[in-house]
């Protein structure tokens, strides 16, 4: 038989909300109307779920997160290859989950696993396919679109609209505009534009707000134009910067992005934006003007 649903006595549980026996409701967790929740669902100290939010399968809600309405989390990945095997979702603590947006658990092609880090902010509408991994502090604005077993690095933001193709990988502390098709893989800190998707200068910003030094940005500019604008044979480009900054942690680990052999999509392309009404960036700072 399966247990009863365990509740912690300080938790809130609205009217209406539906909760499967074998569920875990942790401290203090705050659960609104017309929520429902599965058996195998577990929601650490704090969670709240505003109202009408669905969370299914084996699915873990990191503390503090709040998930508002109709977000539906933890259910079949969108994958014909999938038959209802075991496999699991995470979100991580202190996470904001926006209405409507959707996260789905793993498929049987991958390690078993959709995992949304701790601090990250899902947009309106935004969705995280199966065997996704997003780092910590990612924000995905309105209307997202990840694939199926897209790598997401801590620190990223993907702008509102864009669409991520499967398998692909954004690194660390990278950018993606409004609207971009990215079909191929982003080094940490680039930024890139358009449809499809082109790396244009660097997340400038972002780097400026994480205490990165004016020295360091320097240097990663010195790397970046090395690697991505001038002229030569990529591998060579990548020995040379490598040599030339040993010990320059940014740039060493742009290096380490593009060179990593489990990759399975190329590398993102250079581009250049030189109509300033779609946006308007200054592309030797990789910033908004």
């Amino acid at each position: 038989m399966s247990a009863l649903p365990q509740i912690d006595p300080t938790a809130q549980i609205a009217p209406g909300a539906s909760i499967a026996e074998g569920a875990v409701i942790g401290a203090g967790c705050r659960i609104g109307p017309y929520c429902s929740l599965g058996p195998e669902v577990v929601l650490e100290e704090g969670v709240e779920l505003v109202s009408h939010v669905v969370i299914e399968g084996a699915t873990r809600i990191g503390a503090r997160s709040r998930i508002l309405p109709f977000a539906s989390i933890g259910t079949p990945p969108q994958d014909l290859k999938y038959k209802n095997e075991p496999t699991r979702c995470e979100v991580g603590a202190g996470c904001l989950i926006r209405e409507g947006a959707t996260i789905h658990r793993a498929s049987v092609g991958g390690a078993g696993l959709t995992r949304v880090g701790a601090g990250c902010m899902l947009m309106a509408q935004a969705h995280v396919g199966h065997d996704c991994l997003l780092g910590d502090g990612v924000i995905l604005a309105n209307n997202v679109m990840l694939g199926g077993h897209v790598l997401v690095g801590d620190g990223a933001f993907i702008g509102g609209g864009a669409a991520v193709h499967q398998t692909v990988r954004i690194g660390r502390l990278a950018m993606v505009s409004g609207l971009a098709g990215v079909t191929n893989d982003i080094p940490p800190f680039g930024y890139v534009f358009g449809l499809p998707a082109r790396l244009v200068g660097f997340n400038k910003i972002g780097l400026l707000r994480r205490g990165v030094s004016r020295d360091q940005l320097r240097i990663l500019r010195q790397a970046n134009n090395l690697l991505f604008k001038e002229p030569g044979e990529f591998a060579a480009k990548l020995d040379q910067a490598a040599a030339r900054w040993p010990e320059e942690a940014l740039v060493q680990e742009v290096i380490a992005f593009v060179r990593d052999t489990t990759r399975r999509r190329q590398l993102v392309r250079p581009g250049r934006m030189t109509a300033p009404e779609l946006g308007g960036i200054d592309e030797e700072n990789g910033e908004g003007v």
